[in-house]
């Protein structure tokens, strides 16, 4: 470094005193420009901007969570129509169908994204959305069921983590957090907008087909109204398209944050994007660390027994008689609370912070379920304690847990490798969310409530201390310096 300092001074003291007094002004030129473009990345761009573009991708993440809550309620009506009642491997089938197929089209999501363009994937995460949902809709047969969700779990397979990707990519740094929690949000509203949806399900015949048309509706908004919305200028830049970049940039920032934000995207290296991201980049090598960091995230997201909690709330509500439409709207209003608070506090406590208190918070959350299921406690206040725990945990969960891994993950991960780590990781949470969903009830009639809750406990408060240690803090930061900060040199 200091060899080309020294080779540059000495240019300097050979040259002619006219090229010297044109190199000076150069100079001058140039670190006014800098200083400009400094004085403008320490101003905040105009939310205005980039809202409606952020508004459009999290519509995918709304359908993520409705089609998740869609057959909840509407599961006997579909067993009695189609054929199957009373035959549970089939009723099992038809919820976890979806959850199959959203593995696979998480492992296609980085290709696509990094392919197609972040646009063109929502669109493209719509078109199974909206074919799986009218063959669900007018289906006669269990089969013809089977494979609208599996086309359904595809769609919502590949959008959580487009979604993840494109808000990161598109947002100012001073709102990533709180445009990033907009994806728990929506999730939450899809969630309650299935079971509101479902109500009418018992009263009325063939309701439930309804509910799958109703998903369509939005799926055909975000497949239209990606024509109009923004493409990543990270992607772009990442293909060589820097022109297009910059104007997409003035779209999102506003002019005067383009030049900006084109020299923070110009620090980093392309890379050959001939060369294909492998798998075996992202588990050894430079990269390890932020992938082992974000994989280990999401499992302990799912380990922690989040899905346990909502596939066994209505049976703790029945025990303290509580009935299963108060019941779900509990859930849904302390998942729905915890996410407000969330957006709230992403851009001013930060994500690390918000994770620590949360997986802490789920800590103490199943320490009640433990206390709960303790035979010394009297019936009356153990129904309070798992009840109370139970919403508490949910509560917890969506300040944190819930939310801040989705984010931050497309923050830690460097532009090159972006997409394909997202695939990779979100592979791992839809793995482990499949086999809780399929071992919960087995753990806990061979274990007990009381040691299955331990187990859970323990995986939160392990999640603590690696947050701690591992988990570096992002509010604020753009990309370009979060990158700077992870990776290491070659």
């Amino acid at each position: 470094m200091w060899g080309r300092h020294r080779e540059a001074f000495s240019m300097y003291k050979r040259m002619p005193s006219r090229d010297h007094s044109t190199l000076v002004d150069d100079v001058e030129e140039n670190s006014a420009l800098l200083q400009n473009s400094m004085d403008v990345g320490t101003t905040n761009p105009s939310w205005l901007l980039s809202f409606p573009h952020v508004v459009v991708a999290t519509i995918s993440s709304l359908l993520f969570g409705y089609h998740l809550g869609v057959v909840n309620e509407p599961l006997e009506s579909i067993s009695i129509d189609l054929g199957f009642r009373g035959n549970t491997l089939a009723e099992g089938l038809v919820v976890s169908t979806c959850l199959g197929g959203a593995f696979i089209g998480s492992l296609f999501s980085g290709w696509i994204a990094d392919s197609a363009g972040r646009r063109r994937a929502f669109q493209l995460c719509a078109l199974p959305m909206i074919i799986g949902a009218a063959t669900s809709a007018t289906t006669r047969t269990l089969a013809g069921m089977l494979i609208g969700r599996f086309l359904v779990g595809t769609g919502i397979g590949i959008g959580p983590p487009v979604a993840s990707l494109y808000l990161a990519e598109v947002s100012p740094a001073s709102l990533r957090g709180t445009y990033g929690s907009f994806i728990q949000i929506a999730t939450c509203l899809g969630l309650m907008g299935a079971l509101f949806i479902g109500i009418p399900v018992r009263e009325i015949a063939g309701w439930w087909r309804i509910c799958f048309w109703v998903s369509t509706v939005p799926a055909g908004i975000v497949a239209f109204a990606m024509i109009f919305c923004a493409e990543s200028p990270h992607w772009l830049y990442k293909k060589g398209r820097s022109a297009e970049a910059e104007a997409e940039f003035e779209r999102l920032l506003g002019g005067s944050h383009v030049k900006y934000a084109m020299l923070e995207l110009s620090k980093l290296d392309r890379g050959d994007e001939a060369d294909t991201v492998k798998l075996s980049e992202l588990l050894r090598g430079r990269h390890f660390r932020v992938v082992y960091i974000g994989s280990t995230l999401f499992a302990l997201q799912q380990l922690s027994g989040i899905n346990a909690v909502f596939y066994f709330s209505s049976s703790v509500f029945k025990s303290a008689r509580v009935p299963s439409d108060v019941a779900n709207a509990l859930i849904g209003v302390a998942n729905l609370t915890g996410s407000i608070v969330a957006m709230l506090l992403m851009d001013k406590l930060g994500r690390k912070l918000l994770l620590l208190w949360s997986f802490f918070g789920m800590t103490m959350s199943m320490v009640l379920q433990v206390a709960a299921a303790n035979s010394y406690v009297s019936g009356s206040g153990s129904l309070y304690l798992s009840v109370g725990g139970m919403l508490m945990f949910v509560l917890t969960f969506a300040l944190g847990a819930g939310p801040v891994p989705g984010l931050l993950l497309p923050e830690i991960f460097l532009n090159r490798i972006r997409a394909k780590a997202m695939a990779f990781c979100m592979s791992v949470h839809w793995v482990i969310n499949f086999f809780v969903g399929l071992l919960f009830l087995r753990l806990l009639e061979q274990l007990g409530p009381q040691l299955l809750y331990s187990i859970f406990a323990s995986v939160c408060m392990m999640a603590v201390i690696f947050v701690k240690k591992n988990v570096m803090e992002t509010k604020g930061k753009s990309l370009q310096e979060i990158e700077i900060a992870l990776l290491p040199p070659e």
